[in-house]
């Protein structure tokens, strides 16, 4: 499957919110429903909490106060972050033209696929004859 990958401007416009040009939904599908997927999604986060994170360690103050704000608030993020992952991920489809629902679909098609190929894997070699 030919799937363009977009530059890094534009994927760091994708990884704040933006909207890709329609070349790239094979890419955007692949991206929210491929191996790693939940992975990306953090990594995407990071995008958004890591300017945050390097504004608040220049707040005056003693370093360990700063360094505090950064861990708890990156925990907090992270944590809805990823709360909020499937619906995140399904929002971002629907942004670029998928119908709502095509994200949890295709990622359970790909497991029961997963799955199929590891029991027929277990069959042949554990329950021969």
């Amino acid at each position: 499957m030919d799937r363009p990958r977009p530059s890094v401007f534009r994927w760091f416009w994708y990884a704040v919110g933006g909207r890709l040009p329609e070349q790239y939904a094979p890419w955007v599908l692949h991206d929210i429903t491929g191996p790693h997927w939940k992975a990306r999604h953090v990594a995407r986060s990071t995008v958004g909490i890591a300017p945050l994170c390097l504004v608040w360690l220049l707040l005056p103050g003693s370093l360990t106060l700063r360094l505090s704000l950064v861990l708890m608030a990156a925990l907090v993020a992270y944590f809805y972050s990823c709360a909020y992952m499937e619906e995140s991920a399904e929002h971002r489809l629907t942004k670029h033209g998928f119908p709502h629902g095509t994200g949890r679909r295709r990622r359970a098609e790909l497991a029961e696929a997963a799955d199929a190929e590891a029991k027929a894997r277990y069959v042949a070699r554990y329950r021969q004859g």
